[in-house]
């Protein structure tokens, strides 16, 4: 009800205002007393708010002293004790409104032509008393200004010429806080944010916000219902509040048909399309039900989100959506406010503590030209005594200059010493490096020979166990001529067997005989390379001769007994060829 009753003082205030006001700026009581304008004001306000006028009160109230009828004896304080107190919201708004319209329109109305109707500049007065701010005299601030043309605007279909505002806005910071009721009139009669628009449409976007955010409509327009007793369709003009839907007749709203009331409990639901109707939906309330057809599917979403939004904002307690955002903004420019204020106090804060800055820096100043005094007669007996030390400290100084010459001839001789030393222990480290270098070919020669050698013994090692292996199959076949002619076909089968495994031996001894080669020919290059290293060193001549007797061509094996082949005796003993064999398989897995 607080709310209610600021809406209500703000309409009241104009119309009291707009009475005759004497020199002291009270209202002169020959408008309120002797002409009876304060009865007629009081029954006016009683009779539209359907409060009971209780006359008597009005005269104890007021009595016959010097206080004025706004004083606190005056007529302010009678309105909020036995008038708005009252007030339980069952009135009309419009017509209150209009009421106090029609006390104080005709004095402050602009008379210079303007592109709207009064009924148009009606509307605009009553959506300046919902967006003005709670303090008199009652103004609406920039930011509201913005947000009412902004609304005209859309609802003309036009774009916003923000750039326009902004030079608007800047010229009138300058000047004041904001505007009054008549000047917000004339602003926005004067067409200056609505050029190119025709009166008409002008009109309409002036009704459309009025009915948004004083008559509460969400949404309003044609739609087919069905009636409950004869079950038959009918076009009714729908206009949305926040906590009910009237149904009219037309959009003229003079003949109400109904209401649906709505509340938390509410919902509404879409339907299939039936008995040739469609774009059909439901809203279900605790003791009705109605059905209702929209032009397309379209209107039917937009009505459906609609009425469920509303429905949403009753269960939350919410108020509508104008009027949230309409607080939002005031908490917001409170906010801002408070923070500038905030701002203001530290910024004279910071002046205050600034000023106590200066003060303490001229304090300083003072004391610090005081020292300067002091420094100055000091500085004046220390120049005196510094010419009297300059002059003993001038035999001193050439004394010593004569010892530091002497010390530089002794570094001269001392460094020349000393470069001479560096230039020999330069050489001595290039040499050191030449014979560590020597030293090195000499060391990889010997690893490279080494190398060589133990090659040349596993070979040899192989051929031996090869010959031992191929003597032993040797023997085997031998053996197997002896046996008996009954063992004769499987002897020929293991024969042909051990001929496979002897052609593989063979070629591994072929094999081995590349390696031999190769490794002889690695043998030469290393040979080679000891030629080189013992011309550093000395010479490899001895040890070559004293090694040549390791490297041998592979000589018959032992007279034990062979195998035999088709071509005669075998040069591997069995044994022998056992062993290539499995020395085979290892490289052979090795490799893969």
């Amino acid at each position: 009800m607080v709310g209610l009753k600021e809406e209500l003082l703000k309409s009241i205030w104009h119309a009291f205002t707009a009475l005759d006001l004497d020199r002291s700026g009270k209202v002169s009581k020959s408008q309120l007393k002797a002409s009876g304008g304060r009865r007629v004001l009081s029954h006016n306000l009683c009779t539209v708010l359907n409060v009971p006028h209780d006359p008597v009160a009005l005269e104890e109230h007021f009595r016959d002293d010097d206080e004025g009828p706004v004083s606190n004896q005056g007529y302010m304080p009678y309105l909020n004790k036995f008038i708005l107190e009252k007030v339980q919201g069952n009135f009309d708004k419009v017509e209150f409104n209009r009421m106090c319209w029609t006390l104080c329109a005709k004095k402050n109305l602009s008379k210079s032509p303007l592109l709207i109707s009064d009924e148009d500049a009606f509307k605009v007065w009553v959506i300046f008393n919902f967006l003005s701010e709670d303090k008199y005299p009652l103004i609406i601030v920039p930011e509201e200004i913005e947000y009412l043309l902004k609304k005209i605007t859309e609802a003309m279909g036009a774009g916003w010429q923000q750039e326009q505002f902004d030079h608007y806005k800047i010229a009138l910071n300058t000047s004041r806080e904001g505007l009054s009721a008549w000047e917000l009139i004339d602003l926005i009669g004067s067409g200056q944010f609505s050029k190119g628009m025709d009166r008409q449409t002008v009109s309409m976007a002036i009704n459309e916000v009025f009915n948004e955010l004083i008559l509460d409509v969400l949404k309003q327009g044609y739609m087919l219902k069905k009636g409950h007793k004869r079950k038959n369709w009918m076009e009714r003009w729908f206009v949305l509040k926040p906590n009910i839907i009237s149904y009219y007749v037309s959009e003229d709203l003079k003949d109400k048909k109904g209401d649906i009331i709505l509340d938390g409990n509410c919902c509404v639901e879409a339907l299939p399309d039936k008995d040739g109707k469609k774009c059909l939906f439901l809203i279900k309330c605790l003791d009705k039900t109605f059905e209702i057809s929209a032009s397309d599917k379209k209107k039917k979403q937009e009505w459906i989100q609609a009425i469920q939004s509303t429905v949403n904002l009753l269960r939350a307690g919410s108020p509508p959506p104008h009027k949230e955002a309409r607080q939002k903004r005031k908490e917001l420019r409170q906010k801002l406010l408070a923070e500038q204020e905030e701002l203001e106090r530290q910024m004279k804060e910071l002046q205050a503590a600034n000023e106590n800055k200066q003060k303490e820096l001229e304090t300083v100043r003072k004391q610090l030209e005081a020292a300067a005094a002091r420094a100055a007669e000091e500085e004046k007996k220390r120049l005196q005594t510094q010419v009297e030390l300059q002059d003993r400290f001038s035999l001193e100084l050439e004394r010593e200059k004569m010892v530091r010459q002497k010390m530089e001839e002794q570094v001269a001789q001392k460094s020349s010493e000393l470069e001479q030393y560096l230039q020999r222990v330069r050489e001595l480290e290039e040499l050191y490096k030449q014979l560590q270098e020597a030293l090195e070919d000499e060391k990889q020669a010997r690893q490279d020979e080494e190398t060589v050698r133990k090659l040349q013994a596993r070979l040899l090692e192989e051929e031996t166990a090869k010959r031992a292996e191929l003597e032993k199959w040797h023997l085997q076949q031998q053996q197997t001529i002896q046996m008996t002619e009954a063992e004769k076909q499987e002897l020929e089968n293991q024969r042909m067997m051990k001929e496979q495994a002897l052609q593989v031996a063979m070629q591994q001894l072929k094999q081995l005989e590349l390696e031999r080669k190769e490794a002889l020919e690695q043998y030469e290059e290393v040979k080679k390379k000891l030629e080189t290293a013992a011309n550093n060193t000395k010479s490899w001549k001895d040890k070559v001769a004293h090694h040549e007797g390791l490297i041998r061509l592979i000589e018959p094996g032992s007279k034990n007994a062979h195998l035999i082949t088709n071509w005669g005796p075998a040069a591997f003993t069995e044994a022998e060829l056992e062993e290539r064999q499995r020395s085979w398989k290892g490289k052979k897995a090795t490799s893969e």
